[in-house]
């Protein structure tokens, strides 16, 4: 099989049009799309859906065989005529995914459709170095036990930002950790090739590859965690700005002269509306200590104890708040909040988007929980990894 230097990766973006007169990448990405959101399929209704010649679907899929992308599957049988065999993506490729926070990182393999084959979580020391040792040693001791998957690359996604050509910090107020050498330490250690974005960016290409999104309308993805951030997908691109820092909404002031953030301003957006937030206003309301996680707040909310209730209901509030600033900023079609909170949408997704849609100037956006929850920090990994001029 090709190795990722001779890898040809692929566009994300759904509704290509093909034809015979369009480039060969083109039409090759197209059927490989459809390949993978359509498993199984047959080369007939890869012609059928497409409009290319059968001719043209058998050269791209003999080639996509050829390079192990894709497998000859099970064949089905018609009234008349041949039978046809129908084509699904080579499952023994993978991609190794990185979720790291600043206290443990979870490590997970997902095959090239998403689906995640195995995950463990590693509690990582303070220390900054000693951590990046202890995920590289996870890393490897992940290769060997999957030793039948032949790995694609390695995708990580950073609470932070950092310029991915210089392998450099350029904004981790929440990661207290040498960024720069995450990259080139785990590539040394394993040999494969590493992608590295920030979250709200990998979860924003993860969207248009596995979700709801088609590539061609603009949408904000809102990553909810110990911090907030957003990634901005417009006009077919990621929208990265000056110094790779588009989207830093999180950090923009929202109470004047109020709590300290890590960035080193006060009030900022995700002191209010952030995880840490949550669990802070249930210390607040109930007098007592802050469950261990905000898992556990989210637990405990579900099973309608009324501090949790209260404590989340007013980081909801906060939260669709700031969704009032991106979508007057930016005017999306759609806005996608990935994160735990997602896990209790049903009893918090209506008030953020009360308060979203509150005093709204001009149509509000499309406002829903990120399609596969919780996981798609980990399958954003595959994004990163098989991304080709989406970034």
């Amino acid at each position: 099989m090709p190795t990722p230097a001779t890898m040809h990766p692929f566009t994300f973006t759904r509704k290509l049009s093909a034809s015979n007169k369009t480039p060969r990448q083109i039409n090759r990405n197209l059927v490989f799309n459809l390949i993978r959101t359509r498993q199984p399929v047959s080369r007939a209704d890869l012609a059928r859906i497409s409009g290319l010649q059968r001719s043209t679907i058998s050269l791209i899929v003999e080639d996509l065989i050829k390079e192990r992308w894709v497998l000859d599957g099970a064949t089905g049988k018609l009234p008349r005529g041949r039978h046809p065999t129908f084509l699904e993506l080579n499952h023994q490729r993978a991609v190794i995914a990185l979720d790291i926070h600043p206290a443990q990182t979870t490590i997970a393999v997902t095959d090239l459709g998403g689906r995640i084959v195995a995950q463990n979580v590693v509690a990582l020391t303070d220390d900054p170095n000693k951590a990046i040792g202890q995920i590289v040693t996870a890393i490897r001791k992940v290769i060997a036990t999957h030793s039948d998957k032949s790995f694609d690359g390695i995708g990580i996604s950073l609470p932070g930002r950092a310029d991915p050509q210089h392998q450099r910090a350029i904004f981790a107020p929440n990661l207290n950790w040498p960024v720069q050498s995450i990259q080139s330490r785990i590539h040394r250690a394993t040999g494969l090739r590493v992608e590295m974005d920030n979250v709200a960016n990998a979860c924003a290409l993860s969207e248009v590859w596995f979700g709801d999104s088609d590539g061609l309308e603009d949408l904000v993805v809102v990553n909810v965690s110990e911090g907030i951030g957003t990634g901005i997908f417009s006009n077919g691109r990621l929208l990265r700005g000056a110094n790779g820092m588009a989207g830093e909404f999180g950090h923009i002031e929202m109470v004047h002269d109020g709590l300290p953030c890590g960035c080193g301003g006060r009030g900022c957006w995700e002191t209010v509306a952030s995880n840490s937030a949550g669990l802070r206003y249930y210390q607040e309301i109930s007098g007592k200590r802050p469950p261990a996680s905000f898992a556990a707040l989210l637990k405990m909310a579900q099973n309608d104890d009324r501090f949790a209730v209260e404590a989340l209901d007013r980081m909801s509030l906060h939260l669709g708040r700031g969704l009032r600033m991106i979508v007057s900023a930016l005017a999306p079609n759609e806005i996608v909040i990935v994160g735990d909170i997602t896990s209790a949408w049903h009893l918090f997704g209506p008030r953020i988007e009360e308060e979203l849609r509150r005093n709204a100037i001009g149509k509000a956006p499309r406002l829903r929980p990120s399609f596969d929850g919780n996981t798609s920090r980990l399958r954003s990994a595959v994004a990163l990894v098989m991304n080709q001029g989406l970034a």
